[in-house]
């Protein structure tokens, strides 16, 4: 009926404004024909693109100018949306699988687009201007050619095109433009271009002029929501990241069953060769599985499992923990009664080729690291199974939080995170974690949480208690409060 009334609408204003332009073309208003024309051509195109139906209130596009399966917090806000019984286009780079939840929800559907490049000759800076202007033609393609969205909420970085797009489809059709201020997008590109650069300048300015355009804005800490108050008069929301339902501790019987996986790639999980093979037994580096009833133990004298996860990018120099492995190798060889050591970094990125090359340039006698890519399904797993977490995640505004860190507390898992400002937001120093300035100060901190192992009498047991009674809100009750009333508002 609401389409019906939409196009009967659309059909009156048509008649009368042709019916204007007969007139003035009668009239021989010359001078004015071609400004009318113009006149009617844009009513009839804005009508065109805002018409609604029955459905529209509940679509919202998801926005992402990056990969969608590595974009943990936008997916969380899809889930979210479909369980309120809205219909999610959920848009971005498709190089990683997103997780399970995601593509078997109905309501959610993945408009994959690709990442495209400039023109790859010529200076770099024409380059990076052809990119721009092709990712802007894609995604102002993609975002018209869909129905109406009540909402189109976007991930801000990257937002260099797709602020400015976004804000102008949101223009077109009448639809409201959230943005979600993970960080700031010209503080990122300083990272390699450094903080004078014009591309900077021009990304500073980009974010400063159309981020102020959104209907409403979302941040995750409250230093990035004061700096945006103060800096940019921008009125935003704090939505601190909040675990998912997956991170939690991890049973046994699960554990032993992705130890034995990762085992067939990975050599530092499997058991020891010189071992007597017992076939009523199966073992990893880590656990024993006895076949007769399918029980599962945790051995005596296994290694420590370390965990950090990376995008591998130049915000997080990965040279720190290597440099304090190597120490802590060294305490271990100088006689100390420290356990080994398995150290599992996750991800995938730009950088890591360079840090498996210093990787494997190690000679450590008591640590073992690899660097697996795991599955959507089975992250949150090794994070329930792991004994400590790393964190080398240095904003690059100083009012971002890292992600891993949440997910790490979800299960349960102390951490020993790298100083930056507003960090203390997350990690309470003494508390759930320990928080550390370089590579010395790390290796003393391992050295000190890992002296009792396997014991959960000491610090590491203490903080992995005290994260088991101040587990918070979850993410879905964290979103019910305070995002679900700004997709309600008009």
């Amino acid at each position: 009926m609401a389409s019906c009334c939409a196009v009967a609408a659309s059909l009156v204003v048509f008649v009368t404004i042709s019916s204007v332009l007969i007139s003035f073309c009668a009239s021989g208003s010359c001078a004015t024909c071609p400004a009318a024309c113009l006149a009617a051509v844009t009513g009839l195109v804005t009508l065109w693109l805002r018409r609604r139906d029955a459905g529209t209130d509940r679509r919202v596009c998801v926005l992402v100018l990056g990969d969608l399966g590595r974009s943990p917090r936008m997916q969380y806000h899809a889930l979210s949306l479909s369980k309120h019984g809205h219909h999610v286009t959920y848009v971005g780079f498709l190089d990683t699988k997103p997780h399970q939840d995601v593509l078997r929800e109905e309501k959610i559907k993945i408009e994959a687009i690709t990442e495209v490049k400039g023109v790859q000759f010529g200076p770099k800076i024409f380059s990076y201007v052809t990119k721009v202007i092709l990712q802007s033609l894609q995604l102002l393609h993609v975002l018209l050619k869909m129905e109406t969205q009540s909402h189109i909420l976007m991930q801000n970085p990257p937002g260099l095109p797709g602020i400015a797009v976004a804000w102008l489809v949101c223009v077109l059709r009448g639809s409201r433009f959230v943005i979600d201020w993970h960080n700031y997008g010209f503080t990122v590109m300083a990272l390699s271009l450094g903080r004078t650069h014009p591309l900077v300048r021009l990304a500073e300015w980009y974010e400063r002029f159309f981020g102020p355009l959104a209907a409403r804005h979302l941040c995750v800490t409250t230093a990035m929501k004061e700096d945006l108050q103060n800096n940019w008069g921008i009125r935003a929301t704090t939505l601190y990241d909040r675990p998912a339902a997956a991170f939690r501790e991890t049973p046994l019987q699960l554990q032993h069953e992705l130890f034995v996986r990762l085992a067939a790639t990975h050599p530092q999980f499997r058991s020891s060769g010189s071992e007597e093979e017992n076939k009523k037994e199966e073992r990893t580096v880590f656990s024993v599985c006895d076949l007769s009833d399918d029980s599962v133990t945790l051995r005596a004298k296994r290694p420590a499992l370390l965990l950090s996860s990376t995008s591998w990018t130049e915000d997080e120099d990965f040279s720190v923990l290597l440099e304090a492995l190597q120490e802590y190798d060294g305490f271990i060889s100088g006689g100390e009664a420290l356990p080994s050591l398995v150290c599992v970094i996750t991800g995938k990125g730009p950088q890591k080729d360079h840090y498996r090359k210093l990787i494997d340039s190690l000679h450590l006698e008591h640590v073992e690291i690899c660097t697996p890519w795991l599955e959507a399904e089975d992250y949150p797993v090794l994070l329930g199974s792991a004994d400590l977490g790393v964190c080398l995640h240095k904003s690059t505004s100083g009012l971002d939080l890292p992600m891993k860190v949440v997910d790490m507390f979800g299960c349960c898992l102390p951490v020993c995170a790298i100083h930056f400002n507003c960090l203390s937001e997350l990690v309470k120093h003494e508390e759930n974690g320990l928080v550390f300035r370089g590579s010395e100060e790390l290796a003393e901190q391992l050295k000190s949480l890992l002296s009792e192992f396997p014991s959960a009498a000491g610090r590491l047991g203490a903080f992995r208690r005290n994260l088991r009674t101040s587990r918070g809100q979850c993410w879905d009750d964290n979103w019910d409060q305070n995002v679900l009333p700004l997709m309600a508002a008009r």
